[in-house]
């Protein structure tokens, strides 16, 4: 039931580390969330792993904020709408660009827009409208295909004991005094967790936004394996030829720092070529290698500690 976590990963903004949200799904009912920080994604996937060790449910987005303005909330209906998301978001960084007020077409991705939005656009079948318990009121209004289009939106951001450090991390993120800030710059104090049976009663006379939202969740899953090792074995395809490849590399930058003929660096070189085979670790300097000459090729600034600059 809950689509719009905050962790303490939306900057100057929330104040709850990931243990903390668990502590709090699992303390008020809560058995699927989803994460949805503000402009990232940073505690995602920290966040699902974190859940399946408790058996909980945990699904990942992004609210997608521009200033003090929330656009749209993305949930992703799987890896590749989680790929989605982010990848708009790299494109948005990169150009430098506003966040509009209007989504743009993603395929395995959820959309909800806050109440505000309803009427401005028509919505796709992937789109919804959120409707907080303070406007439960005006969803009693809406007409039968609103209320199709709508879903239940509780957002979680601090502890009630903590609306005052929430208010003051706004108040340095704007530079302002405390006193000097706008209500629509922090966030309403209800923001935190209901007891689930208390938020299912609150919109028990809207059972289409209960049904809405239960549809939604159940139409997100995320298979996240965190257990296999998912690095390259190797880097040309067998040990034995990502041997040889570091051996070729190693000579070609030893004579650019020895004398071909210093018998002390020769010794101390085959020593660790050999620690490094006998660890199998030949393919990670060939893969950090490979990283390191795509950042040279592409004129990014990196730190690639004893590999060849």
């Amino acid at each position: 039931m809950l689509l719009n976590l905050h962790s303490y990963f939306s900057l100057r903004h929330g104040t709850l580390s990931l243990d903390e949200l668990l502590a709090g799904m699992l303390a008020n009912g809560y058995d699927t969330a989803v994460l949805t920080d503000i402009n990232n994604s940073t505690g995602s996937l920290d966040f699902i792993r974190k859940g399946q060790k408790k058996g909980v449910n945990i699904l990942a987005g992004m609210e997608f904020r521009q200033d003090d303005t929330c656009c749209f909330i993305a949930i992703a209906q799987n890896e590749r709408g989680f790929s989605e998301i982010n990848a708009y978001r790299t494109q948005l960084n990169l150009e430098g660009t506003k966040v509009p007020l209007q989504a743009p077409e993603f395929k395995e991705v959820f959309i909800i827009y806050p109440l505000q939005r309803m009427g401005v656009f028509g919505l796709k079948d992937y789109e919804y409208i959120g409707i907080r318990p303070s406007e439960r009121g005006k969803a009693m209004f809406m007409d039968k295909q609103q209320l199709s289009k709508a879903v239940i939106l509780a957002p979680v951001t601090f502890r009630k004991a903590d609306h005052t450090l929430h208010r003051q991390l706004r108040a340095i993120d704007h530079n302002l005094l405390i006193s000097q800030l706008s209500e629509d710059q922090v966030a309403p104090i209800d923001e935190v967790f209901l007891p689930k049976a208390k938020l299912m009663s609150h919109y028990a006379d809207l059972p289409q936004l209960l049904h809405n939202t239960h549809r939604l969740l159940a139409d997100c899953r995320f298979q996240m394996d965190f257990e296999g090792v998912k690095n390259k074995a190797t880097f040309t395809g067998n040990r034995y030829n990502d041997k040889q490849l570091l051996i070729k590399y190693t000579e070609d930058g030893f004579g650019h720092r020895y004398d071909k003929k210093d018998p002390i660096a020769r010794q101390r070189i085959a020593r660790e070529l050999e620690i490094i085979e006998e660890l199998n670790f030949s393919s990670y300097f060939l893969i950090t290698d490979d990283i390191c000459r795509y950042a040279r090729h592409r004129d990014y600034h990196y730190v690639g500690r004893g590999f060849r600059s």
